[in-house]
């Protein structure tokens, strides 16, 4: 198994270069299925070297054909196997036949029955993979069902039973696996949506097939993290001074709210933003300075006060804190008329939600789920159920760059789309949104296009949460946690 690389393919985009192999480099279908089986195997016997009991599930098409080389190989090296073939192992063709008939010599296959699963150390999932596009039911939800509700280890092929490889949706039902190998093209679905709840680890192997079978295919998306953005920024020239890196104006903090506006302020100090400055209400101006000494507050109650610290900043950040009061709809009207980039997040996007689309192509918006909805005007189901879909639907209503938050983060501006993979549970509390739109601030005041801004700062904002989980642990994390966490993953 392999690092996970960084292009993320369709299903449909992974078939081709399937076909590609066999048809146009001369690779059999039976080699490619015996090397995924075998890869397969060797990963379960590395994560579960006692296991002595497997039970592989297979369905039809090539993940049975998949399942039956692996409970083959189980078999020849002397472990106890079962298989259960919840489809008529009759009606494959092809390599899946060939695979199924080599196993058959070794393995009695079994119909579909919950008594397969009994005293089985390991269970296989070679089910349904990646075509499915519809809810699972029948003995296939039945299965899965079933192995879900044993305590034992569980290795979905390619894709987890149930889980769209398109979406990341799960179709009803879905295989929990604790690993997940999936082979020759990564499968975008695998990392965003209710996908990462189910496939455990997830690894890759390219099966040997030559560069060439992904030729001219652009991916569908490229998968980011810490890791992949550290070249984006350039090395800061010595002779440099804070004027080259850009002023930030974060605006929000309506009574009661002075937090949020503090942490998207100092994210963006901390990301690297030459000079920052904040406009809120005057109850929170010393607080601010105290937490945070080094932006300038300013005490702002109209839109005419805003006026000239919107002309001394080159970049705006809106919509922490700023609530739907009177105060938050003058503020974001007045920043509406602002000519640079221009970050919008929380109110300030309940607020567009409610006033209807503006196309803007220099603004980032950076709705989670349920802020997405309602610029759509959809439930939030509706969003998750299809993110991909979802994150196109809002780039042709608003422009600009779009970034919807929640596990497995996606990017999009223009025909450029990121999924973000850095990040972790410990995420889900308040403020981290705060900090996020500050980092994004922060990246597009030296220089970033709004697109790589906003990807690369899903990246960073999610590197740091994971560098800060290792100390505080998931459950204890801040927001501020993440704030001191930037230092550690941003380039010189």
């Amino acid at each position: 198994m392999e690092a996970l690389p960084t292009r993320l393919y369709t299903p449909e985009q992974v078939r081709e270069l399937d076909r590609r192999a066999i048809e146009d480099h001369g690779i059999p279908g039976e080699r490619l299925m015996e090397q995924a089986g075998r890869a397969a195997y060797r990963l379960l016997r590395r994560r579960w070297p006692d296991a002595r009991r497997v039970t592989v599930l297979c369905g039809g098409g090539n993940n049975g054909g998949d399942g039956y080389v692996i409970a083959r190989l189980a078999a020849s090296t002397g472990l106890d196997v079962r298989v259960a073939a919840v489809s008529d192992p009759e009606r494959l063709s092809g390599a899946a036949a060939d695979a199924m008939g080599r196993c058959r010599e070794l393995v009695a296959l079994e119909p579909w029955d919950a008594r397969a699963l009994d005293d089985a150390d390991v269970v296989v999932d070679a089910l349904l993979g990646t075509g499915l596009d519809r809810e699972v039911a029948g003995e296939y939800a039945e299965a899965i069902e079933a192995a879900n509700a044993r305590a034992v280890g569980r290795l979905a092929v390619d894709v987890p039973s149930g889980i769209s490889a398109t979406t990341g949706a799960c179709l009803g039902v879905a295989f929990r696996a604790d690993v997940t190998p999936t082979f020759i093209g990564l499968k975008q679905g695998l990392f965003t949506g209710a996908a990462p709840d189910y496939t455990g680890t997830v690894r890759y192997d390219d099966l040997d097939v030559p560069p060439a079978v992904f030729g001219d295919m652009p991916p569908a998306a490229w998968r980011v993290d810490a890791g992949a953005v550290a070249g984006w920024l350039a090395p800061r020239s010595p002779a440099s001074h804070k004027g080259h890196f850009g002023h930030v104006l974060v605006i929000g903090g309506d009574y009661g709210f002075g937090g949020a506006v503090r942490l998207a302020a100092e994210a963006a100090a901390r990301t690297g933003a030459g000079l920052v400055s904040v406009a809120t209400r005057k109850r929170h101006i010393a607080p601010l300075l105290a937490a945070c000494p080094e932006v300038m507050a300013h005490s702002v109650d109209s839109a005419t006060a805003l006026e000239p610290l919107l002309g001394r900043a080159s970049v705006v950040a809106i919509g922490p804190g700023l609530g739907q009061s009177d105060w938050g709809r003058g503020m974001l009207a007045a920043a509406g008329g602002f000519d640079g980039p221009l970050v919008a997040d929380a109110d300030a996007l309940n607020l567009l939600a409610a006033e209807g689309p503006v196309a803007n192509p220099r603004r980032v918006i950076t709705p989670h789920p349920g802020e997405a909805a309602r610029l759509l005007r959809r439930d939030t189901a509706e969003v998750q159920r299809d993110r991909f879909a979802a994150l196109d639907e809002l780039l042709s209503r608003f422009g600009g760059a779009a970034l919807l938050k929640g596990a497995g983060t996606l990017i999009g501006a223009g025909d450029q789309r990121w999924l973000c993979t850095a990040g972790n549970s410990g995420m889900a509390s308040g403020g981290m949104g705060d900090v996020l739109t500050g980092v994004v601030a922060g990246l597009l005041a030296q220089g970033l296009g709004v697109g790589e801004a906003a990807a690369m700062a899903a990246a960073v904002h999610g590197g740091a949460a994971d560098r800060a989980a290792v100390r505080t642990g998931r459950r204890a994390l801040l927001a501020r946690d993440v704030i001191d966490a930037l230092s550690g993953g941003l380039p010189e």
